[in-house]
């Protein structure tokens, strides 16, 4: 499956929704969570709004238990959410739940409370924007969090995998610092798209699975999904092919180290010519 080709399930779904005006970011969150699923195979239409529904009116009863207030500045509706979804329901995440593919599924973070740190500030940012809260994600490098006000102007960031604990700019600074070597930039502190949250949360199963090979099912998952958004890395398309190479399907992957050689062959004339290389190969094991 391809950009071009995005078949005729939830698959088709996840692709009409990635590329609306205003991309929905817990629809899409939710479409790929189950999508990924070990072992999944074709996902119908209604199955996929089945789960993006459920998912949707989970989002809207932790709302619901949002108390009433108005006025509220960027601290308060920070210190709301979090006596709510951090201390009250305990969603919050720990170093083991880096180790497991849940964390990366929102219906399965919804349910147990736990997950990544960008999963995790899906469900506040998603909780908060139905509440009318100013609230954004923002992708530090290594960690994501959760802004609300203005990223120019007055405004708190928080840390929903600590449970929501706010968190100063310097504290802000030490971690990108730890994790880049460079100092903060107030472009790092700008609202992350949901597009661009979607692609990380792709990117991190891909690493998942990259990790495990006995689950090239989901990184090719993962991988096909990456490539029905509307902006994608040529690589995906190679990684791809090299995935169904893996797996066995050595036309389909020879047609698709083909058709990525193609593509690059005018900026990048040695990875063509590799990718050609690995083409040839694949069909011979054919014989």
């Amino acid at each position: 499956m391809t950009d071009q080709d995005s078949g005729d399930g939830a698959q088709r779904l996840f692709a009409e929704a990635a590329r609306t005006d205003k991309p929905d970011l817990a629809t899409l969150c939710l479409l790929l969570g189950e999508l990924v699923a070990p072992g999944r195979g074709a996902m119908d239409r209604d199955e996929g709004e089945r789960a993006v529904d459920e998912g949707q009116i989970e989002l809207d009863r932790l709302t619901g238990e949002l108390p009433f207030a108005t006025h509220r500045g960027p601290v308060d509706w920070a210190v709301t959410l979090r006596a709510l979804l951090g201390e009250r329901l305990g969603f919050h995440g720990d170093r083991d739940d880096y180790e497991r593919l849940e964390s990366s599924q929102l219906g399965n973070v919804l349910r147990r409370r736990r997950g990544l740190p960008i999963l995790l500030s899906v469900v506040w940012i998603e909780v908060a924007r139905r509440a009318g809260a100013p609230v954004h994600g923002v992708a530090l490098p290594g960690h994501f969090v959760v802004g609300f006000g203005e990223p120019d102007g007055e405004h708190v960031l928080v840390d929903p995998f600590a449970g929501g604990r706010l968190m100063s700019e310097q504290e802000a600074e030490l971690l990108v610092a730890g994790a880049t070597g460079r100092p903060l930039s107030r472009a790092m502190l700008q609202p992350a798209p949901p597009l661009e949250i979607v692609s990380r949360v792709l990117n991190n199963i891909r690493s998942w699975a990259a990790q495990r090979p006995e689950h090239t099912d989901v990184a090719l998952a993962a991988v096909e999904l990456g490539l029905l958004l509307p902006h994608h890395p040529a690589r995906l398309r190679y990684e791809r092919a090299r995935l169904l190479v893996e797996r066995g399907d050595f036309v389909g992957g020879a047609r698709g180290l083909e058709e990525y050689a193609t593509l690059v062959a005018a900026m990048e004339p040695q990875a063509a010519e590799a990718a050609h290389r690995e083409a040839r190969a694949a069909r011979a094991r054919l014989n």
